[in-house]
């Protein structure tokens, strides 16, 4: 009879200890100036409502980047690509050198990464227009094929350079040139 007692009077408990902590805060919900400025990089306003346009638009100057196309979805405004690239620093294999020279040991270093690139459009109907934005990401792995680093590529140059490449593709098309 005494478990019987104790199971609803937890319960209870932990109900009131739940119901006594305040709401989310509003700053949790705000983007900070930072990832604004991040997002404003990342997207640009295409004066169309043709999202296949863009997004073919998208894919050609991505495989022209030397990027693969991994997966897309017109109906849902996505392109997925990705392409492989060198990520050895002579740094990093000097210092690696060093160390196997002192201590016997062939520390692990960086050797290949692969470029991951996120496509995504949204129409502004208000606007008829459509947004597209588009992020870059790195997977970094080390002569152990160990994965060393995943991190953002936030260079604004990476971006000017998609950006110009779709806009021109993009009067291209629109022009049948």
């Amino acid at each position: 009879m005494h478990k019987l007692f104790v199971v609803p009077a937890a319960a209870l408990l932990l109900l009131g200890a739940t119901a006594c902590q305040p709401g989310i805060p509003k700053e949790a919900l705000q983007l900070s100036r930072e990832s604004l400025e991040q997002r404003e990089m990342q997207t640009r306003r295409f004066e169309t409502t043709d999202e296949t346009l863009l997004l073919s638009a998208s894919a050609g100057v991505l495989q022209d980047l030397g990027y693969s196309i991994d997966n897309s979805d017109t109906d849902a405004g996505l392109i997925f690509a990705t392409k492989d690239r060198d990520a050895t620093e002579a740094g990093q294999v000097a210092g690696a050198i060093l160390v196997a020279a002192l201590f016997g040991a062939m520390p692990a270093v960086d050797n290949n990464q692969k470029i991951r690139v996120s496509l995504v459009t949204r129409p502004i109907e208000q606007k008829a227009a459509t947004a597209v934005r588009v992020t870059f990401q790195r997977m970094v792995w080390n002569t152990h094929g160990q994965l060393s680093k995943i991190e953002g590529l936030e260079e604004p140059e990476l971006y000017q350079q998609f950006f110009e490449k779709l806009s021109q593709s993009v009067f291209l098309t629109a022009h049948e040139i």
